[in-house]
């Protein structure tokens, strides 16, 4: 069964996943058991798709109809893969720049950070397939519509995202208070991807071991972190500027 942007009942989500639908996520009651869930996690297996185990009321709060435990939410846009959209644009002669979200949890800020890379000319934005946000209605409401044209990838592997654009010959920039570099410092010149961590958490250490540069925004003020789409803003709109005076 299907209402609006979700599609509930095992043989219907199970079908949905066969027939190749883009499903943001799926979630499922705690306890469930039987041959059909089994089929179920089967189906999700090799996909790019979250699963997650939550109490069924809160699969109540969503749907009062059979649910039978289960309910999957269809994606408003067509993710991409990175290793698809690397070549396409290195074949239309283009020096790509990426923005990857690297556990960035709040819609809103997603929203406007893709906004930003819409218009600043942004090649395209990547973020992990869990604990991340997801296109959904609310961040493309904050993106103005950005997120139905920007390419989002979705990956179950940063690491091996990251690994891939390094052997592709992109420069691997990170933004975190960490840096050792002043933003301004920064070169765009060859294809690169600049990581913005969650504002709570910061760049992984695992990831960050994989960066070939990590900058820094100067604070001078006694708050000692800005909003992260802020904060991506300014990291932006430095390196479009960059590129630009290099033509």
């Amino acid at each position: 069964m299907t209402d609006n942007n979700i599609i509930f009942g095992l043989r219907a989500v199970i079908e949905a996943i066969e027939a190749g639908r883009d499903i943001d996520k799926i979630i499922v009651k705690k306890d469930m058991q039987g041959e059909l869930s089994k089929e179920l996690f089967n189906a999700v297996k090799g996909k790019n798709i979250n699963i997650q185990k939550v109490p069924v009321e809160r699969i109540n709060r969503i749907t009062r109809k059979n649910h039978q435990g289960v309910i999957a939410f269809i994606s408003p846009i067509t993710y991409q893969k990175t290793d698809e959209l690397v070549p396409f644009l290195f074949e239309q002669g283009i020096n790509p720049i990426f923005i990857l979200l690297d556990g960035l949890t709040d819609i809103r800020n997603f929203g406007a950070i893709a906004r930003t890379c819409e218009c600043a000319g942004i090649d395209g934005i990547i973020i992990p397939a869990k604990n991340s946000v997801s296109v959904n209605a609310d961040a493309i409401k904050t993106s103005a519509g950005a997120l139905h044209t920007l390419p989002v990838c979705k990956e179950q592997n940063i690491r091996a995202t990251i690994k891939y654009l390094k052997d592709c010959g992109f420069k691997i920039t990170a933004t975190t208070e960490k840096g050792d570099k002043d933003y301004t410092a920064a070169d765009y010149s060859s294809p690169t991807c600049i990581i913005m961590g969650a504002e709570d958490r910061g760049i992984p250490a695992e990831h960050l071991a994989l960066c070939d540069e990590c900058i820094k925004i100067p604070i001078k003020g006694k708050i000692q972190s800005l909003n992260v789409s802020v904060a991506a803003g300014i990291i932006i709109y430095d390196a479009i500027t960059k590129r630009t005076r290099q033509q």
